[in-house]
């Protein structure tokens, strides 16, 4: 870009300097009529040719400002994408007058249409790591709800999310429940949401993933045709190593959900498989929102048996390459009981589950959160009072499952330290959203930043030295 802007400025300064020696040849630019000005570039005026060491030296000249904005424009690239993010400091609090929905969808379309920072800087070594054969630059990921209907996958991952979640999906096309449904609680950070469900569907949903996977495709097949010429051998190597996914530069999950009046929840869950699998690096299956009436029954020890069996059997029974099937996960609440927590657990290594999400929002009005008026609203508690109840569950799972399956841990991460506090209880990755939505793109490297301290601070070389070391310190 800079290379750019010093070659049309160079060009700039030549053609003014033309025009400066036409216009001594005869009446001023000032006295030509505006049609004879027109005209002046077409002028010819004879320009004394260049001496060979004024040739050389206006050459270098010109050399030096291309090599010298080039030079610029890479050695400034880490600190002009920071100058970026830390100006959403300043636009993000706009967001906050507006109604929380309304802010909602005016950020997804902003990140459909790029309006937002890319990351150009990479991560700190410490955080890439390798989960389901998938490798992950960090373990930050997006959680399912923000980008419900897959509208802004390039752009959130642009973001510098390692991992970024689409979703719930539901088979047809819902409008979820009456507004209003969404409400912050700025003074906790926190939000309570009845959206249940909202969805375009899968068949718009697939035409989405559809375009975005044809681009990686097409992506790769030209880094392929440019790494077949042996000057570009090196080009070749590091795509590699390269992260990423299905989506691009980062791991993309699609979260499957029901529809509210559907009387077979099964054959919705396994309609988004047979849909959307082929463009997911995993799915997810949703039975802990709290705004589908019935939905959290589902995570009942049968129901959820047979409920994850069908699905496994929807996705294997599919063809797949050498890459295989996407890994299946199952997203659960936190708002469980020890003898549901058992269950689960059970199931999950029993049919050898690939993973669990812990957890979505909570039912649950902890204080100081109950002393709001606005916690009398029904819908799902996310945010900072999450963080306690979730953690613990999360603890409480990775115990259950003695650290065979890999959890994401999701709710009230705001910083590096909960970040960190989730994997040391047993998380291998960590989701965020509450957080994002108050604090904008300039939180996610800011906690990538403190997560690496952490762990550096602790003696811990990567995310997968540090996962249940709490556990292990119990032990």
């Amino acid at each position: 870009m800079a290379a750019r802007f010093w070659r049309s400025s160079i060009k700039e300064a030549l053609e003014s300097s033309l025009r400066r020696r036409a216009a001594g040849m005869g009446p001023s630019v000032r006295q030509l009529s505006s049609s004879a000005a027109s005209e002046l570039p077409k002028l010819k005026p004879k320009i004394p040719p260049l001496s060979k060491k004024g040739r050389i030296l206006t050459g270098g000249v010109i050399g030096l400002c291309i090599a010298g904005g080039a030079y610029v424009s890479t050695a400034d690239e880490a600190k002009f994408c920071g100058w970026l993010f830390d100006f959403t400091k300043v636009i993000n609090p706009v967001f906050a007058l507006l109604d929380a929905e309304l802010a909602h969808r005016l950020a997804v379309l902003a990140a459909s249409h790029g309006l937002v920072p890319r990351e150009k800087r990479s991560d700190p070594p410490s955080l890439g790591l390798e989960v389901w054969g998938r490798k992950f630059s960090n373990p930050i990921g997006l959680a399912a709800g923000f980008d419900k209907n897959a509208e802004a996958v390039e752009g959130l991952l642009g973001l510098g999310f390692g991992f970024v979640e689409v979703g719930s999906v539901t088979p047809l096309p819902q409008e979820g429940n009456p507004k209003p449904r969404i409400f912050r609680l700025p003074e906790e950070r926190a939000v309570i949401n009845r959206y249940g469900f909202n969805s375009e569907g899968i068949v718009v949903v697939a035409k989405r993933l559809g375009a975005q996977h044809g681009k990686r495709k097409m992506e790769e097949t030209s880094g392929s045709s440019r790494a077949s010429n042996p000057a570009s051998t090196a080009a070749a190597d590091d795509n590699q190593i390269k992260q990423g996914g299905k989506a691009g530069p980062g791991i993309l999950g699609v979260n499957l959900g029901k529809n509210k009046n559907s009387e077979d929840a099964m054959a919705d869950y396994v309609q988004g498989v047979h849909t959307l699998s082929q463009y997911a690096d995993y799915l997810v299956i949703n039975v802990s929102s709290p705004n589908t009436p019935g939905l959290r029954k589902l995570q009942g020890r049968k129901q959820l048996k047979d409920l994850v069996k069908r699905v496994q059997e929807a996705r294997d029974e599919m063809q797949w390459g050498e890459e295989g099937p996407p890994p299946l996960l199952v997203k659960i609440a936190p708002d469980l009981t020890k003898e549901d927590l058992d269950d689960i657990a059970a199931v999950a290594l029993n049919l050898r589950l690939d993973g669990l999400i812990i957890s979505n929002t909570t039912i649950s009005r902890p204080p100081p959160v109950d002393q709001y008026p606005i916690s009398k609203e029904a819908g799902g508690l996310s945010g900072k009072p999450l963080f306690d109840l979730s953690t613990n569950v999360l603890k409480e799972m990775y115990l259950l499952t003695r650290g065979k399956i890999p959890l994401i841990g999701c709710g009230g991460v705001s910083s590096g330290e909960d970040a960190y506090k989730k994997i040391r209880a047993g998380a291998t990755l960590v989701q965020l959203y509450t957080a994002f939505a108050y604090g904008g793109p300039a939180l996610i490297p800011q906690i990538k930043a403190e997560l690496a301290e952490c762990l550096e601070r602790d003696g811990f070389k990567s995310v997968q030295e540090a996962v249940g070391a709490d556990y292990r310190e119990i032990n």
